[in-house]
């Protein structure tokens, strides 16, 4: 009798748990495939999310972790719980702000190398806030200064901030963005922080299995996910830069999406081709490139302006689709946030400085380089990042300045312009509120190497702190959106940047590939992967 029960258990165990992964003679019935996309890049930047760097960072955590909260798949506009059981609320007692946070019970983590599944607890989420709140452990760290974690039983925990802020700006911090991911403790604890990061262990519906530089990634699906057993068996990211390539292996068959090309004529070509779809979805990236005015001479703002008066946005914006990029004359696109500026209100402040050759060599002469000068620019594989970088150094041969452009992955590019090498750097972004973008790009503290909080001012701004952290404290957002655009008024008189344009995202696919939910507007960078998502046989 216990030899049946057994046999109808392991049986019933089978059917259950692994059905999903089985081939049956049931008419009708799929086979759970997996899904191979290629991306732009050679490699990953961090197998760690609270390092994330580049958008082929933010692909792979939105596939193996989760957060407290989370964008909808899809949809930038919806904020859900995802770990949490609702959005969290909070109070203030004694002038500080107390975020109380119900965890889901019923979460398991991925098995790793060192730990089993196990439940996720108010002790994981707990343990991931303070390492993403630790400078040494986490790269995002200024996001969570002045907050402390305090466990109030097994599945609920309290955040506390000593100097309240606008849920706008919190709920962010903890959503499926940057640092907002969830690790396992126990797979840090017991492997070592070197094993975490070469075998990651999440929450989310795909488990890491592998990752092969310059090759692939390779995820399976988590059986045991608390939204469901995902329709795939896994999924495989795949390392193509070259975009010739990377086409070639879509039109063998051999991937089942792509990133697609912002070449004029790119997509035209391949909505022609059988079985192929072309998903353009928004808001995508914009991109500026940055002054650096900690290195000579662009500690000058004459050569800056020079630099600028060289460029001529048309050509950048003609090196893409033109369904695919807009002109941006603001550092922050008024397009996507509260509290950008509008291109014509930045032309009637006498702010849009055009192309006008003679005034860029004139203004280099006042400074002292008549004859102009050299420099050495790093620059990304990635084509926007690598066409533009090629079109900066043809202007800036016009009047003197002579750029001796190196090319290299876009892993190295991010570590480099981090490090401070780079007196011109281009950086494309798209983060959820106006404080998060400006206070990342233009806050002293997060100038690179310096700053007490480093992260990506390129351009050494200190000179709109104030407004900056008036901005952040404000509770009326009329005030808020005034002072953030008097902040960017003034990065554009000192000519801290040259705003580039934004540029949407683009994915030709097979029309097999649903991805389980509306493409409307995403921060992962990619359609988003997830429990949902199948590969149907035609």
């Amino acid at each position: 009798m216990v030899k049946r029960r057994m046999i109808f258990f392991v049986a019933w165990w089978v059917m259950g748990v692994c059905a999903p992964f089985l081939q049956t003679d049931t008419a009708g019935a799929q086979t759970p495939q997996v899904l191979k996309f290629a991306v732009h890049t050679s490699s990953l930047s961090h197998l760690d999310p609270h390092f994330a760097k580049g958008s082929q960072d933010a692909t792979f955590a939105d596939m193996v972790f989760n957060s407290l909260v989370r964008y909808a798949p899809g949809n930038l506009s919806l904020l859900e719980p995802d770990i949490a059981e609702s959005i969290p609320k909070f109070y203030i007692k004694n002038g500080r702000q107390i975020w109380t946070i119900k965890v889901k019970k019923g979460i398991f983590f991925h098995t790793g190398p060192f730990n089993p599944a196990y439940e996720l607890t108010a002790d994981d989420v707990i343990f991931s806030l303070k390492k993403a709140a630790d400078p040494d452990r986490g790269g995002f760290a200024q996001e969570y200064a002045g907050m402390t974690f305090e466990k109030r039983g097994d599945y609920t925990l309290e955040i506390i901030l000593e100097k309240p802020i606008s849920p706008l700006f919190f709920l962010p911090i903890i959503a499926n963005h940057r640092a907002g991911y969830i690790v396992s403790k126990k797979a840090i604890q017991a492997g070592g922080y070197d094993a975490f990061t070469r075998h990651p262990v999440g929450t989310g519906p795909f488990v890491f299995d592998r990752y092969i530089p310059k090759e692939k990634c390779v995820l399976k699906a988590h059986a045991a996910y608390f939204r469901g057993t995902p329709q795939l068996a896994g999924v495989e990211m795949h390392f193509i830069p070259d975009n010739d390539l990377r086409e070639a292996a879509f039109r063998k068959g051999d991937m089942d999406l792509i990133l697609g090309v912002g070449d004029p004529g790119w997509i035209q070509k391949m909505e022609k081709l059988p079985k192929t779809r072309i998903d353009v979805f928004g808001p995508g990236f914009t991109g500026m490139f940055h002054l650096n005015t900690s290195v000579s001479p662009l500690d000058d703002i004459r050569v800056r302006k020079a630099i600028i008066h060289a460029l001529d946005r048309d050509l950048f914006l003609a090196a893409s689709t033109k369904s695919l990029v807009t002109p941006v004359l603001a550092p922050m696109s008024a397009d996507f946030l509260p509290g950008g500026i509008e291109n014509d209100k930045i032309t009637a402040l006498g702010l849009n400085r055009k192309k006008d050759i003679p005034l860029a060599r004139q203004l280099l002469a006042e400074a002292g380089f008549a004859d102009g000068f050299s420099m050495t620019l790093y620059g990304s594989e990635k084509r926007l990042f690598k066409t533009a970088y090629e079109i900066l150094q043809q202007e800036l041969a016009r009047i003197g300045i002579m750029v001796d452009l190196k090319i290299v992955s876009h892993s190295t590019y991010h570590q480099l312009i981090r490090e401070n090498y780079n007196a011109i750097v281009l950086y494309f972004t798209l983060r959820p509120n106006a404080d998060n973008y400006l206070r990342k790009y233009f806050h002293s503290d997060s100038i690179v190497e310096t700053g007490a909080t480093p992260d990506t001012n390129f351009s050494h701004c200190t000179s709109v702190d104030k407004l900056l952290d008036d901005a952040r404290s404000e509770i009326d957002p009329k005030k808020q959106i005034r002072l953030w655009e008097q902040a960017q008024i003034r990065i554009l008189h000192e000519a801290l940047v040259y705003p580039l344009l934004d540029i949407k995202n683009c994915f030709a696919k097979r029309p097999n590939l649903d991805y389980g939910h509306d493409l409307i507007t995403t921060l992962a960078g990619y359609p988003q992967f997830d429990e949902r998502t199948s590969l149907v046989t035609p």
